[in-house]
Parts: C-alpha cells; structure tokens; sequence
C-alpha cells in the first residue's frame, strides 16, 4: 500500500518519484475493454494486444509493449488494414496504441492514455517487413517542414486515400495531421469531403497520421472531446496555421518554467494501478 501511494504522490505533483508507473505494466487487466477518463488523462481496462501481424499490417518497434488497445480499436485497425490491402495501397505500418492499462506515457505522447489513440504512418511497404526492420523503421517525411510545403517525392494518391478510408469511419471522432497535409487534402477533388471535417491539422504529424475513435457505446466513464468546428476546416482555420513571419526581437535571458504537475488520473484508474503494484510487491 505503501508503495501505491508513493507512486499516486509521484503522479499528482509531477515528481519524478516514478516516471509513470504505467511503463512498469507488463499485462492488461481480466475483463472487457472499457475506456476510463479523458484521452489525455485516463486508462485503459481489459485491453486487447493487436497481434503483431496481419492481414496487411504490421505493428513497429513491438519490444515497447504499445500495441493494446480498447476493442474497438483493434477492430478498427483490423478493418482499415483489410481495405489498404484490397485497395493495393501498401502494407500498414502501425505504431503506438497504448501501454497495457493504458495511463501516462513518461515521453512521446500526453495522449494515447485510454486505448483509443493510434499512429499510422504514412510510409506505405510494398512487402512485409522483417523482424529487424520493424524494430527501428525510418520515417518517410511527407512535408519539408522549413519551407511549410508537401513532399511531392513521398506525398502521393495512396497517403491521401488511406486517410480517406479512416477518416470516414464512422467509429472515427478525429484524425490529426500536419497543416500541409490537411491543405493537400483540401486541395484533391473529392466526391464526398463531410469527412475532412474530422481530419484536423496539428504540428509534429508529418510522417504519420493519428486516428482517435469516439467514446465506445456502454462506456459510460469514458470523456469524449466536443465535436470539431462545423465545415471541412479548409478555409480560415487552415491558413490561420500557416507561420507568419517572425519580427527580430532583441535576445532576452530565458527564464527556466516550473514544470506543470500532472493531472490526477480518475479513481477508476488509480484502483487500476493500486491493482497492478500491489501485484508487484
């Protein structure tokens, strides 16, 4: 008990009692998937692992243990690789889903926390992938990030209807993408353009996409986002993510920032972890 509470002080003041004690679970807990808190602060029961390969995909660096997610997600991605495969587009590459409870990463993501968050990258494979490959695949950038444009060399028909085929799932709340990559959506001719409105742009996302499913039916802790902003968000909202020139500004000391203490995760969650250290006392 001793120990839970330690790890519970660690996480309210953002201390670096344990990094996150989510990282130190090795398996999911017994019963069905449910999703638990907000998808930047919540955990993940009965996750299910997305099986290391199937029917076109594979999952990346598999020896981080981030590849369990709630049902649905494994369903999800089960289907949407099932559609790249018909299509020919390539075999998917998928990369992290979350930790076996799901919970707080120590780096890389401040989501991904209840089993709903997924990054697939944009590089598609015309073969699988061995085993030495998947574990230290090189991104295959799709925007020359300084000058803010696509990457007509890597950018192409296959990337832009991959995201398509995501985007319009109906199980699918958002897609984050970088701004270019939304504006070369934008730009393309689609029949049917209701589901750009999911595909919503945010930096960093310039090799891979990140696909968010809504809060599963029955899962009644489970926080849902607000719906996007009504439209495509290819006007305004778009360009307003466009960088604007920077005036010269004279250098000024930089003054060190006290960390931000980290949320409390939900009850729910904190008896999930109680449940995990006292099993590794």
């Amino acid at each position: 008990m001793r120990y839970f509470f330690s790890l519970l002080l660690g996480i309210a003041l953002g201390s670096s009692v344990s990094a996150s004690p989510w990282e130190t679970v090795k398996a999911p807990s017994q019963g069905e998937s449910e999703s638990i808190g907000t998808y930047n602060n919540g955990c993940l029961a009965g996750a299910e692992p997305l099986p290391l390969a199937g029917e076109g995909y594979q999952v990346m660096r598999s020896q981080r243990g981030r590849y369990y997610g709630h049902e649905s997600m494994i369903r999800f991605l089960h289907d949407l690789s099932k559609s790249v495969h018909k299509l020919e587009l390539g075999q998917l590459l998928v990369g992290d889903i979350a930790m076996p409870r799901g919970g707080r990463f120590s780096s890389g993501h401040n989501s991904h926390q209840t089993g709903l968050d997924a990054d697939i990258w944009l590089k598609l494979s015309d073969r699988p992938l061995s085993e030495e490959e998947l574990i230290d695949v090189q991104p295959l950038p799709m925007v020359h990030i300084k000058q803010y444009k696509i990457n007509k060399k890597n950018w192409g028909d296959k990337q832009a209807l991959m995201v398509q085929l995501a985007a319009a799932d109906e199980r699918v709340a958002r897609i984050f993408v970088h701004p270019v990559i939304k504006e070369q959506l934008c730009q393309s001719e689609w029949t049917d353009r209701d589901w750009l409105q999911k595909v919503r742009p945010w930096w960093g996302h310039y090799y891979h996409f990140h696909v968010r499913l809504h809060c599963p039916d029955g899962d009644s802790s489970c926080k849902a986002q607000p719906a996007p902003p009504p439209g495509d968000g290819c006007g305004a909202e778009l360009a307003s993510w466009k960088p604007k020139p920077k005036p010269k500004r004279e250098k000024v000391a930089k003054v060190k920032k006290k960390p931000k203490a980290k949320p409390i995760p939900p009850a729910q969650c904190l008896a999930l972890l109680r449940k995990t250290s006292e099993g590794l006392k």
